[in-house]
Order: C-alpha cells, then structure tokens, then sequence
C-alpha cells in the first residue's frame, strides 16, 4: 500500500527556498527515506540511502511522470492491447508475442552483469507502488487511463527484459527489399538502392528463390511498430484492419540515427573533456528520452534513458561521461523453408523433416471472449509467414531472441564505469541496439568502444534471405575484443553519426558485422567542423548539433555551378541556387526548392536514366551516397555521353522541382520558405482518438522546422507532406569535471501529463537549439528545484 499525505506540488520559477516537502508518500517496499527533487525544467533528482532504494524511487517516480507512455510500451510489448482496446489489436498482439524472450530466465539476468535482476526489481517495486497508490487514490489517475477506461496494470521485474520488439536491429527490411529487386531485375541494380560499405559485393544464396510473397513483412512490421490508437480502432466490433493498415504507412523515412563526440583537454577551450551526443529518434508525445538524476552510496549518475527502463544510458556519474549511437551490426536473418506437402507443420532440415514448434496462447479481448492464438516457431525462430501455394514458410532469426538483449537495459553495468577498462569490459556483454559508444573521464581520457551481438556467418553475408535447410547457420558470435575500438586518438576528437566506421586494416571480410550504414554527410559535416576548430568550446558542441549545412545541398549545388539553359524555369532555379550556403533554414527559399529537388524529382529521373524500367519500378527512392557519388562520377553508370546524360537529369529535375514549389508556395520565389513545407508534429498516441479540443491539448506542434535528413540537426521527413519524422528530440552537451556546466534538452517536456508545466516547456527551446543547465550538484539542485517529493517507508 502507499498512500499520500500532502498534495499540491509548487510549480514557483525562482524559489527561495523548499522547507517543506510539497508531497509525501508512503510506500512498502522502500526501506529508508528517499527523496526526489524536481528543478523548474522537470529533471527528478533523486536521492535514497541505498541502491535499492533509488532504483524503486526511479520506478515510482517514471510512474509519476510518464505512466500511461511507459504502461503502454509494456502492453505493447507483451502483446496485451486486446485486453484494454479491443479485437482490433488480436493481431498485433500476436505478432508482438512472436518476438518475447521465451528463453532461461537466470542466463538472461546472468547476460547483463550481478546487479541485473535486484535493480528490475527495485525498479518493478517502485512502479507498482505508484500504481497502488492510485488504485486507493482514482481521483490521481493520469487523464488516459479515464479516457480509455482501463488501470494500469502492476508489473513483474520479468517483463523489464523479455520485451525485445523496441530494440533497434537491423537488416530483415532490406533483405527482403534486395530480394525483390533480384527477383525483378538483378542484384547489381540493387546498388542504387543501397550502396554497401566496405566495398563489397553479394551473391544469391544456392537455392534461393528471390521472389518473396508481398505481404511477408506485414506481422514483423506489427510487431515492431507503435500503437496506433483512433476512433475506429477503439469502436466495439471493430477487426484488425485499423491496426494491420498501420503498419503499411511505416515510411522507409523513419531511421534511426544519432550524432555523438568526444574532446580531448587539449583540444577542448574548457581545458577539460567534452562529451556530446544527441540521439535520433522518432518523435512523439512525451519524448522517449527520459532525463534522471539517480543519487545513493556508490551511484551518482545524471543523463537520459528509456522511460519504461532503470538506470541511465547517455550522461555521466561524476568521473566518467558516455554517449552512444547506432553501429551498425546487422543482427537479423530471414529463414526460408521448404513445407512437407504432407503435412504443413514440418520442414526440411538436413534432409529430414521437422516439425515447427507451436504455442497455443490467450489473449484476452475487451468486450469479447478471449481469442486463442498459435505462434509458430522454427530451429531459427518465429514463423511470420506461410506460402501454402509454394510450400514456403518464413522465420526470424534475430540476436532479439538471445540472453542479454533487451535493448538499452545493459547500462545498468557501464552507467557504473569509472575507468576507460571497466567501461570496456561492460560493453564486452551488450546485446542490443548495436551502439558506438564514446567516452570521456575526468583524468582527460577519451574513447570508443562499439557493441552489440554480432552474428557469425561462415559462409554469407547476411544481405540476402537463405534456406534454412542446415546449411545457412550461425556459427556463434564475434566477441567483444574483436570489435574495433579506440582510446585517446591523436586528432583530439573521436565522433560518430552511424558512418561505416571500422577502421582501415579491419578484417571486416571474415567478420562480415555489416555492410549497410548510415550516409556519411553528418559524420562529414561533424569532422569539418571539429578539425577546423583550434579550440572546440561547449557552445561550439551545442552550435554543431544544431547545425543545419547540408552536404550533399553543397555538393548538388557545385554541380549545377556550370550548367545554364534557355528555359525560364530552369534559368530562374539555377539562379534561385547559385550562391546558397546549403544552410537549410526555416525561412529559406533555396532549401524548400533543394528538398522539393532531392525528395520528389531527382531520384525518380535519376533511377530512370540508370536502371531498366523493371529495377526502377522494384526499388523506393535511391541511396543518396551512392545517387551524389555517380552525378560526381556519370562515366560509373550513365553510359554513352554521360555527362550530358547526367545534365540532363539535373536540369530536367530541378525544373520540375521549381515548377511545384511555384504551385505550393506560389510564383514569387522570394516568399519560398522551407519552414512553410517543413513541420514538426509531436503526436500523443491518443491524439486519433479524441476531439479537436482535446487533441489540441495533448499534441505540440505543428512547428516550421529547419534542417534536412543529411545535416548534423538530422530533420528527416515524410516525402508526401515534409512532416519530420525522426531527429533528435535529446541533446545533452557535457562539461566532464565541471559537471553543472553541462547543458542538456529533452523536447517537448520531461512529463507525460498533459497537465504539467513540464509537458511541453522544452519545445520552443528545442526548436531555437537552446538548453538548460544538467544540474548536478545538490547545491546546484536545491537552489533550482521547484518540486520537493519525500517517499516514506510505509509503517
């Protein structure tokens, strides 16, 4: 039980002083007084007499903040919507159930080092104390739970970890996306597409039928997306169709992607480290990142993490700072089988026939009776599809479903690091997502240290799907130390922006961890600017994640230098571009017409002047890498007369883009603004579900953004209505020793309750690139809190 003994938390900017606590709780499961101090940006500092006890007082006080974000990632995530929204969710819910951790519990806690299984607990504790509160206190339940009339349900420390479909893994999508374009042209073709690094070139495996069935990808896609909730979705007697279609609108768009760095002392103007990392994601209502200060007897440790998870994954703990981004380890296979005619719950393997195993589960349903459903799983993993007419059937194989790979929780172990050895030793074990992480302490070290579970493949490259006959098998996984990773590089600096970025002389043809990375033009840009600068400054960090400069704007740009024509249109776009900086700000009218150019037209034009109509029409729009490197280069892949070939698609293209900008914004290019076409929406999940009123409330935004997909402020879009899709929601900039000096943001607010002034607080600064100060002190902190919360043993 918990109860409350005082209400009315003080929300006054510029207080005094906080005598008195403006809450008190008592909670069972907490052994001695903790307390949380709240600063007038929403940032809880917690403090607790023992490590238990902060880990319960973090799971309570995410309770408070954000219960109904982080009630739903676990329903998600455990495949119980149904149970609260209806039939519609049937099939997620069973998608979602495919993918769980269904292995031995004690290797799982064992995979994330000796404090694994007491902090999920402490955490589980917390949560539910919160959640028993409001079972005594309705009046207190958080808006959406009432709207939805449902309670947040408790939780087991069990479902912290076996929860794998929010991880972020890679390459099942664009095995099948190759597939096709073999299927219908060749595999060379499939370069356009994606262009692999290290250079590298791919086969089809032995025995492959590349032709895929259409809607193979429609349950994995189920499983791995977010809630969709509207109107139709929550009607009484509605079907999974409102659900399944959600899956179909997942734009190729939305990646993931994230900027971070690290200086040197001496080449830093503090004289001290700097670490700097901002994480791209998609956005929402509230944020995923979650910013905490967690205080105890041997823990200090301040930055963000996932609201739903303990501990903290970017920040530091008062010796050491750390920042990660994706590194791309392709941890994902998809598994043909050949069915026995006789008897479709077998298939072949070595020879011999073997049956799936089945899982019949319940789901229980909101107004109807519960469903049963069977979840079918190979030698490889789940079964997420069944070709009867060609006796086929498709499975994941995924590092999802090894021990240690709920993703992000592993920080649990190197939040606690406090050399460059131990960090590096906790790092040796992490599963999931596939990180680079840098480092920085205060002795003036700094480092690199990639992780993730990476797939021994002896005899393929994982770029394509293959048979699961037996002779396609994982051979184990590459350890950690056969990862690359460096430590006080001569340069001074060390970054990372999802670039390939093993380094030359790595054995990447026997280790094959991936082929497909992120465009380099932000790790370019990030590189630019640090090597240009003497001195590299915090405000320098700050300016540098919000930096706007495009470089394939830049280089587009100089190949239209030269160019000219006798058409109007094209003369007028050719001026409208000659000249501009390739900064993408919101009020610019050569940013508007360069996206328009890049996202609509050129790489429709450009597809069709290199590849057959049937390749063409396979693939989505063309890697941009390898779309900048052929313009640079015609003779590569336009043929005959390349270069006029190559200016023909230029000036075609952009005279097309300059025709629909004059229809969107009208024939004077002078009153052009990309900030006009560009916005930024944070949707609340019930945003679909309410009035216009309501959503109002619940929603930030829309915004006039700026920045493009290929700038450090990554502000990657939606081709159909410039509505930015991922980017970086978090930045935090770290002075390493000088630790209140460090400067963060988390948009549009650190709450999830509508109601709070902390809900959407953060947007403006976000959205100008300004931050707060990350606190760190307790000085610092009681001059600055505005929220003082005591938690009490309960008697």
């Amino acid at each position: 039980m918990l109860a409350v003994l005082a209400s009315a938390p003080v929300h006054s900017r510029e207080p005094a002083a906080l005598p008195a606590a403006s809450q008190v709780f008592h909670a069972a499961g907490l052994k001695k007084p903790a307390e949380i101090l709240v600063d007038q940006w929403g940032v809880p500092h917690i403090y607790a007499a023992n490590q238990d006890d902060v880990f319960f007082a973090q799971g309570f006080n995410a309770a408070r903040d954000r219960l109904f974000q982080i009630d739903l990632w676990r329903r998600r995530g455990l495949g119980q919507l149904a149970q609260v929204f209806g039939p519609a969710y049937v099939q997620q819910d069973r998608a979602t159930r495919l993918f769980l951790y269904r292995g031995d519990m004690q290797r799982e806690w064992q995979s994330y080092g000796p404090h694994a299984q007491q902090v999920a607990t402490a955490f589980v504790a917390g949560i539910n104390a919160y959640v028993d509160y409001l079972k005594a206190n309705p009046d207190k339940l958080p808006f959406e739970f009432k709207k939805l009339g449902y309670a947040p349900a408790r939780w087991q420390a069990e479902d912290v970890v076996r929860i794998r479909s929010h991880g972020l893994t890679r390459n099942l999508e664009s095995e099948v996306a190759r597939a096709n374009v073999a299927c219908k042209a060749d595999l060379k073709s499939d370069e356009i597409r994606i262009g692999l690094t290290p250079p590298w070139q791919t086969t089809l495996p032995e025995g492959l039928d590349p032709c895929l069935p259409k809607d193979l990808l429609n349950v994995f896609k189920l499983a791995t997306q977010g809630v969709k909730i509207s109107k139709d979705s929550l009607a009484a007697g509605s079907n999974s169709d409102a659900v399944v279609m959600a899956a179909a609108e997942n734009p190729e768009e939305v990646t993931e992607g994230s900027n971070n760095w690290v200086v040197a002392p001496a080449k830093s103007a503090t004289g001290r480290a700097i670490m700097a990392n901002d994480p791209h994601r998609a956005y929402s209502t509230p944020s995923l990142r979650y910013i905490a200060h967690l205080h105890a007897p041997g823990l200090d440790v301040i930055g963000a993490g996932e609201p739903a998870l303990p501990g903290i994954s970017i920040g530091h703990n008062g010796k050491v700072a750390f920042g990660l981004t994706i590194f791309n380890i392709d941890q994902e296979d998809l598994y043909v089988y050949e069915l026995n005619p006789e008897h479709e719950s077998q298939y072949k393997y070595q020879g011999k026939w073997e049956p799936f195993n089945i899982i019949k589960e319940q789901i229980e349903v909101k107004g109807a009776a519960p469903v049963e459903v069977e979840l079918t799983f190979s030698r490889h993993g789940p079964v997420i599809f069944v070709e009867p007419g060609k006796n086929r059937a498709f499975a994941v194989r995924s590092g999802w479903l090894q021990p240690g790979m709920s993703p992000y929780f592993g920080s649990i172990e190197y939040m606690r690091a406090t050399s460059f050895a131990q960090f590096k030793q906790a790092l040796l074990h992490w599963g999931a997502p596939t990180e680079n992480q840098v480092y920085a302490d205060t002795k003036g070290n700094i480092g690199w240290v990639p992780g993730g579970l990476a797939p021994i493949r002896p005899n393929w490259d994982g770029l394509l799907p293959v048979l699961g006959d037996g002779r396609y098998e994982w051979a184990g996984f590459w350890s950690g130390d056969q990862l690359p990773s460096s430590y006080n590089p001569k340069q001074g600096w060390f970054a990372s922006a999802n670039q390939m970025n093993l380094p030359a002389g790595y054995p990447y043809r026997e280790r094959k961890l991936g082929f497909e990375w992120t465009n380099n033009a932000r790790f370019t840009r990030i590189s630019e600017v640090l090597s240009s600068l003497h001195k590299v400054s915090l405000e320098d960090s700050m300016r540098l994640q919000n930096d706007d400069l495009s470089i394939p704007a830049r280089r587009l740009v100089a190949l239209l230098k030269p160019l000219s024509s006798s058409d109007a249109q094209t003369q007028a776009a050719l001026k409208l571009l000659s000249g501009w900086d390739a900064v993408e700000r919101a009020d610019s009218a050569q940013a508007a017409l360069f996206e328009v150019w890049l996202s609509r037209h050129l790489g429709g034009d450009f597809k069709a002047a290199v590849l057959s109509p049937a390749a063409a029409e396979a693939m989505g729009a063309p890697d941009t890498a390898v779309l900048l490197d052929t313009l640079e280069q015609p003779q590569t892949r336009f043929g005959q007369d390349a270069v006029q070939k190559r200016n023909q698609v230029l000036l075609a293209s952009l005279t097309a883009a300059y025709a629909e900008m004059e229809k969107l914004q009208g024939s004077d290019s002078a009153q052009w603004q990309w900030g006009k076409l560009h916005h930024n929406l944070m949707e609340h999940p019930l945003a679909a579900a309410v009035d216009d009123a309501t959503r109002a409330k619940l929603n930030v935004g829309p915004m006039p953004t700026h920045g493009g997909a290929y700038s450090p402020n990554q502000s990657t879009y939606r081709s159909s209505d410039f509505l930015q899709t991922n980017g970086p929601s978090f930045r935090v900039v770290v002075d390493v020793g000088n630790w209140d000096n460090s400067r963060a943001v988390n948009s549009p607010g650190q709450s999830g309750d509508p109601d709070s002034p902390h809900y959407r607080d953060l947007a403006d600064k976000w959205l100008k690139g300004e931050y707060f100060p990350l606190l760190y002190s307790r000085a610092a902190v009681e001059k600055a809190a505005v929220e003082r919360i005591s938690l009490q043993p309960e008697n």
